[in-house]
């Protein structure tokens, strides 16, 4: 039986590096132990649900089920990443019955508060192999404080996949279940593009989810387009020095305050609290005072360094700022790779990148901000995927 220690003990002897370059290195890989289970969700028809408006709503119910995940297991590290319109996880076998019921209680409160439909599924890694495929993680340190993981190996694109066909589905909790969504909010503003362009990259092996299918070419068509963004001002990171721009009353208020409806007060009595809390935090940040042991201006920095704009599972994942120019080209490298049979590809263009936050404790350095596009983001780059790597409808 696998418990907290253990799988700190695992992901211990688990490689980190802390070049994003190096992201397909096999060596930097390793396998996970027999018995896991992946955790995988996203939202249903989540470019319609975009379209019309709801683009926070459809970020935080992905960010939804890494907070509710965390909780439920003491906030233990654990192997997870956040896509954007979902989030797909990793756990021992001790911690599965634990991660179950936090899945299907955020998916009943995404469907009751946020209206909108959150498919969620747990799949065996062992069915993985039986498949012909694996799970491998490496540890990417965006910071000192801070490190998340990359999966590889092709076995969450096909657990992904499975999910979507109705394999390995779990049901939603009863009615009025509510996960614990502490130290989840969205109180910074949308950050518009400083170069001209936030771009949403989605980058997949041409035969994702197959054996042997990060083939060396896509490994070089990988690496390149890594080089073309490092290459720009600031690693073309979309949140600017100083952290996103605040405003009071934040524009995500009454979403997060419909967040936290699994606490004992109202309402209304949450949302004046909120309000207040809100005006408070905003200030503090917005004059850098000091309050205690809070140091506003390391937060910011380490907000700033925190940041999950470029990841991998099983496929490249960015969000950057960067001018039309560098967009065209990683455009045209990628539209010649994929013609190739070497990858497939979804882009899309907007004005502005989105940050939802996961915050366990001020006070400490390992907070993790989740970035999308503001308009479509990751969602709208999937769209041309869509008949390329994904079978069903998404």
């Amino acid at each position: 039986m696998t418990t907290g220690s253990d799988i700190g003990g695992f992901l211990a002897t688990v490689p980190s590096f802390a070049h994003f370059g190096q992201t397909l290195d096999p060596a930097l890989y390793a396998a996970l132990p027999e018995g896991w289970v992946l955790g995988i969700a996203d939202v249903v028809s989540s470019t319609q649900a975009i379209a019309s408006g709801s683009y926070k709503k459809v970020n935080m119910a992905g960010a939804a089920v890494i907070a509710a995940v965390s909780n439920a297991l003491g906030n233990e590290p654990y192997p997870f990443v956040f896509g954007g319109d979902g989030a797909s996880f990793a756990v021992p076998p001790h911690w599965v019955p634990a991660a179950r019921a936090a899945l299907a209680s955020t998916a009943t409160f995404v469907t009751e508060v946020y209206g909108l439909e959150l498919r969620i599924a747990t799949v065996p890694v062992g069915a993985v192999r039986a498949a012909g495929l694996d799970v491998r993680i490496a540890r990417f340190g965006a910071s000192p404080d801070l490190h998340y993981t990359m999966f590889a190996g092709g076995g969450l694109a096909w657990a992904e996949r499975q999910m979507k066909v109705g394999e390995f589905a779990i049901p939603p909790a009863p009615p009025g279940s509510r996960p614990d969504l502490t130290g989840l909010s969205c109180r910074f503003e949308a950050m518009p593009a400083q170069r001209g362009i936030i771009l949403s990259i989605i980058v997949r092996p041409a035969h994702a989810g197959q054996p042997a299918a990060e083939t060396p070419e896509y490994r070089k068509v990988i690496e390149n387009i890594i080089r073309l963004v490092e290459a720009s001002p600031d690693m073309a990171r979309p949140i600017p020095d100083g952290g996103p721009p605040l405003a009071w009353p934040p524009s995500g208020l009454e979403l997060e305050a419909l967040t936290g409806t699994a606490g004992t007060l109202s309402g209304w009595l949450r949302w004046l609290l909120l309000l207040a809390h809100t005006g408070f935090s905003s200030l503090v940040l917005r004059l850098r005072i000091p309050i205690g042991s809070f140091n506003p201006d390391r937060y910011l920095n380490e907000l700033v360094a925190n940041s999950d704009y470029r990841k991998y599972h099983d496929g490249l994942r960015m969000t950057i700022d960067c001018d039309p120019k560098l967009a065209d080209e990683i455009e045209g490298d990628l539209a010649t790779a994929e013609a190739g049979g070497i990858v497939a590809y979804g882009l899309h263009r907007q004005q502005a990148a989105l940050m939802t936050c996961l915050t366990t404790s001020i006070y400490r350095s390992d907070h993790i901000h989740f970035l999308d596009g503001a308009s479509g983001g990751y969602s709208a780059a999937s769209i041309s995927l869509k008949y390329k790597t994904e079978p069903a409808r998404i």
